[in-house]
């Protein structure tokens, strides 16, 4: 992996792909993040449909991942896994540009200068 790629684990890309088959004419996973919570920022992830002029764009374990100009500042880097535990499961983002997170583990601080 390139140190400012976006990365899928083994487990990850298999519930991507999973979930893509099912969601019709969308073809790859939209990640990025927006302002809140109680740190600063929060991850989004979506089924995307198409990508935008701002947008760029990975591959990773055979999954497209499309993420926008201003998201990749803070993404740069970042590994996605897809983890249970217990009766819980999700993603967990792996984001060498995170500086601390909250106590609920739902949002995130940013270092000043992103990789």
């Amino acid at each position: 992996m390139n140190k400012s790629d976006i990365a899928l684990t083994d487990r990850a890309a298999k519930h991507v792909k999973n979930y893509l088959a099912n969601q019709g004419d969308e073809v790859s996973l939209r990640v990025g993040v927006k302002p809140t919570g109680c740190s600063g920022y929060q991850y989004v992830v979506e089924a995307a449909d198409k990508i935008n002029v701002n947008d760029q764009l990975f591959e990773s374990n055979g999954v497209k991942i499309v993420i926008d100009d201003q998201s990749f500042q803070y993404l740069s880097g970042t590994e996605l896994d897809y983890v249970k535990e217990g009766i819980n499961e999700g993603f967990r983002f792996n984001n060498p540009n995170v500086q601390a997170t909250c106590g609920c583990g739902e949002s995130f601080t940013i270092s000043d200068e992103p990789n």
